[in-house]
């Protein structure tokens, strides 16, 4: 009886350090976007884990959100996060589409954020993801600052 409760026992025991040992660890990124102009609409965040779409292609996030404005400022948490590299996308939409007007030339009609704040100019072109990515180990914090014109 004796060695049936101990195999019970370190059977039970295996079982939940497999269960902790396969457990992901996440975590959370808090973006922060400040500078908001307007009062209506909404600022729509993509978040990224690669530079496929980074920053315009919303089928390839891995999340995404959108939030009335209420202030000159909003804050989003995503969490659920792998631990990783990633780059946030930000929109103040106006006309509720839920993605970056761009003129005819291709200069962005709306307000417009990138993670790392990145010079974004007519010479500098859209930043790539490798400049924009930042490490998310743990519960992260970034502000983005909307700009509603090119960089000189």
């Amino acid at each position: 009886m004796f060695k049936i409760v101990n195999l019970f026992i370190a059977t039970l025991l295996t079982i939940s350090f497999n269960e902790i040992a396969q457990a992901e660890s996440t975590t959370s990124l808090t973006v922060v976007v400040n500078g908001i102009r307007n009062q209506t609409g909404e600022i729509c965040m993509r978040v990224y884990n690669s530079e496929k779409g980074f920053p315009n292609n919303s089928k390839s996030e891995v999340k995404s959100g959108c939030t009335k404005i209420t202030g000159n400022s909003i804050k989003q948490v995503f969490s659920g996060l792998k631990p990783g590299n990633y780059a946030v996308a930000v929109v103040d939409d106006q006309n509720g589409d839920r993605k970056l007007n761009k003129d005819f030339f291709g200069i962005p009609e709306e307000g417009f954020g990138i993670s790392r704040n990145p010079i974004v100019s007519i010479s500098t072109g859209t930043p790539k993801f490798r400049n924009a990515s930042l490490k998310v180990d743990k519960n992260t914090t970034i502000n983005i600052f909307l700009k509603y014109s090119l960089d000189p």
